[in-house]
């Protein structure tokens, strides 16, 4: 089996550092003929309808930025020529559209000015508002609302993040979620009960406190206090679960009461109990919990393959809960497309986005890179059983998508407000302020951006 591992999917959405996003291990490039039929009758209308009248659709060139690093990129751009003998007449140029992940918005920014944009990118789901204020991107609300599209069986979160303002800009690329990660060796040791989907935050500290070893240097828990989007989406499903809010309307809200007490929740842990690891970096607690340093972590399917190459003990449940909401956080990211005042070139766009967020077509490409499938169909096919045998932890983090039931703001502003949050995060847990004047001082910072998207 080929090995893609080191395939870079930077963390997502503004300001959040780097994070590995890895590929599996098996080849699904070889489309069987059914698969080839299917797909062929996916033609966009105005094709069909040419061809029956005995006209050849007309040749058409469009450019396909990937936001991938070499091997990912590689696996697209075979996709892309797999769609081509399928479609002939079309023509996709496809490159990384820029030397990170990260730099694709100020490479995107840059095109608007020159009309060098492409008429397909990879997005983050927080720059959503921000390239839909460009006036630059197609809308897709007719085409998602096509009942063959399947829009549907996108996850919730994914399907609000890819709609600002009532309009549909993109189609969800890749899915994911936050759920609890725990070390069974760990709990063993400890004599503890390993989590369970029934867990309550007050369960989750207490077992924290009890993992916790300072002799060996073991800790129950985790964080990151790098003040990044790390350190802020991490906080949103304990606001949800108690009600709470990140906006309302375009107003600060996640300072409420519900927001105070979600924050002194992680606080109690991280200063009374010091049971948690602080992370100043984004980048040691991972390896700290593969190496048996931290009993359980909030974390995403991205880290399942360091984990199995760890050779860890681990389980995945869903997150702990308050009165018995176990809601979590989804960091949905995008296709865009874009609008070049060309009919022909705008359909071939939607067609090919269409095809490759196929249940068939997704398949190849985020199955093979060890992500979770975008279409809820997709737990039925032959790929996914191979994902879980692969990845244990894969139904647990796929069944927990319906647990994320609310998406992060899209607004231009909530980049400032994640850092605003992200430092008021921070000082809450090494000890420096209390969550009401924290939150209430990020609230009062963010007003301005808020206002201004």
């Amino acid at each position: 089996m080929d090995d893609l591992a080191g395939v870079r999917r930077a963390r997502r959405h503004g300001p959040a550092p780097s994070r590995l996003r890895w590929p599996r291990h098996k080849s699904l490039l070889a489309a069987t003929t059914a698969v080839v039929l299917l797909l062929t009758a996916c033609s966009t209308r105005d094709d069909r309808e040419r061809t029956l009248a005995g006209h050849a659709p007309d040749e058409v060139t469009i450019t396909w930025w990937t936001g991938q690093s070499a091997d990912a990129e590689q696996l697209a751009e075979q996709l892309a020529a797999e769609y081509q003998r399928l479609h002939p007449h079309v023509t996709i140029k496809t490159s990384a559209g820029a030397s990170t992940t990260d730099d694709l918005l100020t490479k995107l920014s840059a095109g608007f000015t020159s009309d060098t944009y492409p008429d397909i990118s990879y997005a983050y789901g927080s720059w959503a508002g921000e390239l839909a204020a460009s006036g630059r991107t197609q809308d897709l609300t007719d085409f998602v609302g096509d009942p063959a599209f399947g829009w549907h069986q996108m996850p919730f979160a994914a399907r609000m993040t890819a709609t600002v303002d009532g309009r549909v800009i993109g189609v969800p690329a890749l899915v994911d979620n936050l759920a609890l990660i725990h070390n069974k060796q760990l709990f063993d040791a400890a004599g503890v009960a390993y989590p369970t989907n029934d867990w309550s935050w007050d369960d989750f500290r207490q077992a924290a406190r009890r993992l916790t070893d300072p002799g060996r240097g073991v800790y129950g828990t985790t964080y990151s206090v790098s003040g990044s989007e790390d350190t802020t989406w991490h906080l949103w499903p304990l606001l949800w679960q108690r009600g709470g809010r990140i906006l309302d309307g375009k107003r600060p809200a996640f300072d409420s009461d519900a927001g105070v007490a979600a924050l002194e929740t992680l606080r109690a842990m991280a200063v009374d109990d010091r049971s948690m690891y602080l992370d100043q970096t984004d980048e040691k607690y991972g390896p700290l919990f593969n190496n048996g340093r931290i009993a359980m972590m909030m974390s995403g399917p991205w880290a399942m393959l360091e984990l199995k190459q760890a050779r860890l003990n681990y389980g995945v449940t869903m997150l702990p809960g308050f009165h018995g909401d176990h809601q979590t956080v989804s960091g949905p990211d995008l296709w865009v497309l874009f609008d070049h005042d060309d009919g022909a070139r705008a359909r071939a766009a939607r067609d090919f986005v269409g095809w490759l967020t196929s249940r068939q077509i997704d398949a190849k490409w985020n199955l093979r890179l060890g992500n979770l499938p975008l279409r809820s169909s997709a737990n039925s096919t032959p790929e996914f059983a191979a994902y879980i045998r692969e990845y244990p932890g894969g139904q647990a983090f796929f069944d927990n998508l319906a647990n994320a039931k609310q998406a992060r703001p899209t607004i231009a502003g909530y980049a400032e407000l994640s850092r605003h949050v992200g430092d008021a995060v921070a000082m809450v847990l090494q000890g420096a302020a209390t969550p009401k004047e924290a939150l209430h001082e990020a609230a009062r910072r963010s007003v301005g951006a808020l206002e201004d998207s």
